[in-house]
């Protein structure tokens, strides 16, 4: 069930009604009706794949409940290593099998020897990265001590299948999230109201600005040969394909941000604290900062459960270069299964690794011009610097494969890089950017905040401020004229 649905408009209302006006005053039937309305809105893609949930959720309650019992480490290890295995198991085998069979037998013929393999028409269960590393992530931490494992099944069904951020997050904790299914919620009128808006402002990232970009981001990719638009060297213009790349990249942001911050607002109607995944990234001065302000849940959990664990940057030069790598390739490989992403990753290590060597990593932590109207010169040439080297990286995240990546970026590279750009749509699309630059300026106005319209603007005129939510309402249904569009992380 998509978030911009006329299905998910019905299924919102209905579950909050029950959830606060039928069940409010049992905490047990309010965690019973999360779980069924976890199920439904994720059975609605495909009902089959609900055992997958079932499942993972039956072997990490009952291995967390085993941890809790057991003292000897080689047991507790044993049982920890169940968990990882079966799960990343599932993961692998749903994401990664096709990948693996096609490059072992391309090695081989490489060598002369043709082997004769078959991929199998595998579906990617949908959420299934996300899911994964947060049940994973409760057994790490009561492996570890850090978290007493519960015995309400419903609650811990509740905590994996949480219908807001199921799909495609933000991966929550069991520390974080867990004990909110303890607590009794009382309804809160500042909650509802501040969930409302920003899922008003992620509906708009999605529709408006996503996916339009996602229009002339995807002519410009798929199709480089349109004839009346080639440059002399057969190729859309090196102009074109630079417009193109920021399609892309807005496109994403708004597109993932856009779901976070709707998963976020939800959750706020029924009581609950998500936490922030996206802290505006594309005003990031360095790529350091760009990483502690992109998919937030995904990069620190990498960062506590594998890149800490390795050694971290403690060590000397080459573990530092080694678990940078490390990080980044994995963090490549979890978005797909193609060597576009593992490029990918390995790019932005090669950015992030002079900031390391240098202890540069961590030399913007302050939001950017705080408490400020305008950035320096030198903080806006960084950040012009820094979405530059990311848009750059992005161009492999797109492309369909390596090739293919290879020819856009020596096509961009040309002459043609100096010339009016010109593509199907090129009109069309300056409404596109009109809505851009008026995002860009909301976005930087709201920037210290956790999402940009969470401030109040119009505090002292009330009547501005319903005018600007009528009219953002208004613009995002005039944009939703066709069948609702998935959300990009529904593929990862």
């Amino acid at each position: 069930m998509l978030f911009n649905s006329i299905d998910f408009a019905v299924f919102l209302p209905i579950v909050f009604v029950l959830y606060w006006f039928v069940l409010n005053k049992n905490l047990k039937t309010q965690n019973f009706l999360i779980v069924v309305a976890s199920y439904i809105f994720y059975g609605w893609w495909d009902w089959r794949f609900l055992s997958l949930i079932l499942f993972s959720t039956i072997i990490d309650y009952n291995i967390g409940l085993l941890l809790s019992k057991q003292d000897n480490l080689q047991k507790r290890k044993v049982l920890l290593w169940t968990s990882i295995i079966i799960n990343l198991g599932f993961l692998g085998f749903f994401k990664y099998y096709n990948f693996f069979i096609d490059n072992f037998t391309q090695a081989f013929s490489f060598f002369g020897h043709e082997l004769s393999t078959n991929t199998l028409n595998i579906i990617l269960p949908v959420g299934i990265s996300f899911y994964t590393f947060q049940t994973l992530s409760y057994t790490i931490d009561v492996y570890k001590k850090n978290l007493e494992p519960t015995k309400d099944f419903i609650e811990f069904c509740a905590f994996v299948c949480f219908f807001p951020q199921l799909v495609a997050g933000p991966i929550e904790r069991a520390t974080h999230l867990l004990p909110q299914f303890k607590k009794q919620r009382t309804f809160s009128y500042a909650d509802a109201k501040d969930g409302m808006k920003q899922i008003l402002w992620g509906l708009f990232k999605k529709i408006v600005i996503a996916d339009n970009c996602a229009r002339f981001a995807n002519e410009i990719f798929n199709n480089t040969h349109a004839s009346q638009f080639l440059s002399e060297h057969g190729h859309y213009q090196g102009s074109t394909l630079v417009l193109g790349a920021l399609f892309f990249s807005f496109q994403i942001y708004c597109d993932f941000s856009g779901y976070s911050d709707i998963a976020i607002g939800v959750s706020r109607l029924f009581g609950f604290d998500l936490k922030q995944n996206f802290a505006f990234p594309y005003f990031s001065r360095d790529i350091a900062e760009f990483w502690r302000r992109w998919h937030i849940s995904l990069s620190t959990w990498f960062r506590d459960y594998l890149y800490i664990p390795l050694g971290g940057s403690k060590g000397g030069i080459r573990m530092k270069i080694r678990n940078t790598f490390i990080i980044f390739i994995v963090s490549g490989f979890w978005h797909g299964a193609n060597w576009t992403f593992i490029i990918w990753g390995a790019l932005n290590a090669i950015y992030f690794l002079p900031l390391l060597l240098t202890n540069n990593n961590r030399n913007n932590i302050q939001v950017v011009a705080k408490n400020k109207l305008l950035p320096s010169a030198k903080d806006f040439l960084k950040i012009c610097l820094t979405f530059s080297l990311t848009m750059f990286a992005w161009i492999f995240f797109r492309a369909e494969n390596v090739t293919q990546a290879f020819i856009y970026i020596d096509n961009l590279f040309s002459t043609s890089l100096f010339i009016i750009p010109n593509y199907y749509g090129r009109r069309d699309s300056l409404i596109t950017m009109c809505f851009l630059l008026f995002f860009i300026v909301i976005e930087w106005i709201g920037r210290e905040n956790q999402y940009a319209i969470e401030k109040d603007f119009f505090k002292k005129h009330k009547l501005n401020w319903m005018f600007f939510l009528f009219i953002s309402i208004i613009i995002i249904e005039n944009f939703d004229n066709s069948k609702a569009q998935e959300f990009i992380y529904f593929d990862f």
